[in-house]
């Protein structure tokens, strides 16, 4: 992969710069990690900026919280669908200009959404957009595994999948401001702006590497003395898990070795093929049941604190900055244990943090919700959205270590079909239970919420123990994507790399 990249700005601008480069290591890997960080966050900023518009979009269109809900409901839901063929292309086609090509179409069908003279406008808009954010989850994946080295792979998806949680942020609290001191349609056309931005600094400053590890970014020296982590690039390179396996001599399944080209094989057999891997089968389970816990609370967070705990709007502000930095620094913390850990020989690392951080969610969020008092409650919130966003880095490095690399884009799109349709199914459910629930509250107006977020733990509960169990499996797994690669790359010159 190569970069067109500026030079570093003067004075503390530099000195910033070139310490971020330091923590990512280097200006390469930083320009990949930061722009990566951004095609997530857009998304999650678009879905932050829904929310945080709702005042203005119900007046503007006559609508009710069902047809709010709506909007995220099938941009998500078309994602879903889209995300198939979007992983077949992420393993076939030149997967940056797929990238640029959807990130422009995106931020295209959000600007047309700010010019939405009606609901169905808006509404075929959000349905143009879910096609086009499908692309991000697959090619991004297929994009990291060939990229960066495979030790540092759930460290390097700590810092990337950041950008939810900074996207996500952006959205609710600059959104509502340019809404509110302009209009919600100046708050679409500001992303769109950005996503056209992001869209022309990927097209500018990377190209694609190739396929098979030969374009990864080792960490490189920098001004301020050498990159972070202690650990030379030769080290780095070096596969810990599937080391590991061999050292420990597991075996591998060999009835589900790949004795072929991947790429040859038809949607339907690979997607067989990737549901026949026990611990992928937990994995994708884990992340969407995680991501449903997610989108419900996003959709009806800020309310419950706000009715539960007694919190002005004012105020709001502040909270949900705190929490969100939680969930930051759960995301880049989460990749590191394990990626440190894993170095350490725990060879299941990348399994076991996402289980303890998905029982720790379960364990603090209850006594959270049962408080009245927010001060009581606000360390409890914090370390919990911080433990919910630190399972994700590990687990999406964990899915490319039991995946051969010929697959990486098409599992990805199963698992996004699968978070996709969890996130679209979670506002709308959250919302049944809570009002079924809702009349046994007496004054309590948030008795509702209070009680259907007490249910949803329970499955959050359960990922803790179903991720453990993939612990089993993870090595064996490890092993046969080791021996799958291994045979498909005998086959060479027959498969392009």
């Amino acid at each position: 992969m190569t970069f067109r990249g500026s030079h570093p700005p003067a004075g503390l601008g530099r000195r910033v710069v070139v310490r971020v480069e330091a923590v990512l290591g280097g200006p390469r890997r930083t320009r990949v990690i930061l722009l990566f960080a951004a095609v997530l966050a857009l998304n999650s900023a678009d879905l932050g900026t829904v929310g945080a518009v709702a005042p203005q979009l119900k007046p503007a269109f006559d609508i009710r919280n069902t047809e709010l809900g709506l909007l995220a409901t099938v941009s998500a839901g078309v994602g879903a669908v889209a995300a198939v063929p979007m992983g077949v292309f992420a393993d076939r086609v030149n997967r940056m200009r797929l990238l640029v090509a959807s990130v422009t179409v995106w931020s295209v069908a959000l600007g047309l959404g700010g010019f939405a003279p009606s609901y169905p406008w808006l509404l075929l808009s959000r349905l143009a957009l879910g096609a086009a954010a499908a692309a991000a989850g697959p090619v991004l994946a297929s994009l990291v595994g060939d990229l960066f080295p495979v030790g540092e792979r759930a460290r390097v998806y700590g810092w990337i999948l950041s950008g939810e949680m900074v996207g996500a942020g952006f959205g609710l609290l600059v959104g509502s401001n340019i809404s509110a001191a302009l209009s919600w349609r100046y708050a679409f056309w500001m992303l769109g702006l950005i996503g056209l931005a992001v869209a022309v600094a990927l097209h500018r400053m990377l190209d694609e590497p190739r396929r098979g590890g030969a374009s990864r970014l080792p960490a490189q020296p920098t001004e301020t003395g050498g990159a972070r982590g202690g650990r030379d690039d030769r080290d780095r390179a070096v596969d810990p898990a599937r080391s590991m396996v061999a050292r420990h001599g597991v075996p591998s399944a060999s009835d589900r070795v790949l004795h072929r080209n991947p790429a040859d094989l038809p949607l339907w057999r690979a997607a067989w093929y990737l549901l026949s891997i026990p611990t992928f089968r937990s994995l994708i389970i884990a992340s969407a049941v995680g991501y449903f816990f997610f989108a419900g609370l996003r959709t009806f967070g800020l309310v419950f604190v706000e009715r539960h705990y007694g919190v002005g709007q004012a105020s709001l502000t502040g909270y949900v900055l705190l929490v969100g930095v939680g969930g930051l620094v759960g995301a880049v913390l989460g990749g590191r244990v394990a990626d440190g850990w894993l170095s350490r020989g725990r060879e299941s690392a990348r399994v076991l943090v996402p289980a303890v951080g998905y029982t720790a969610v379960a364990v603090l969020f209850a006594p959270a919700l049962l408080t009245v008092h927010l001060f009581a409650a606000l360390p409890l919130l914090v370390v919990a959205a911080a433990m919910l966003a630190a399972a994700n880095p590990p687990l999406d490095a964990a899915r490319l270590d039991i995946v051969t690399g010929r697959l990486w884009g098409r599992a990805e799109s199963v698992r996004t079909l699968l978070r996709l349709s969890a996130e679209a199914l979670a506002p709308l459910l959250f919302g049944v239970v809570a009002d079924r629930l809702g009349g046994r509250g007496g004054g309590d107006r948030a008795a509702g919420l209070r009680d259907t977020f007490l249910i949803m733990l329970v499955p959050l509960l359960a990922n803790g123990l179903i991720v453990l169990l993939a612990s089993r499996t993870y090595p064996t797994d490890v092993a046969t994507a080791s021996a799958s690669d291994r045979a498909v790359e005998a086959l060479a010159p027959e498969v392009p790399r």
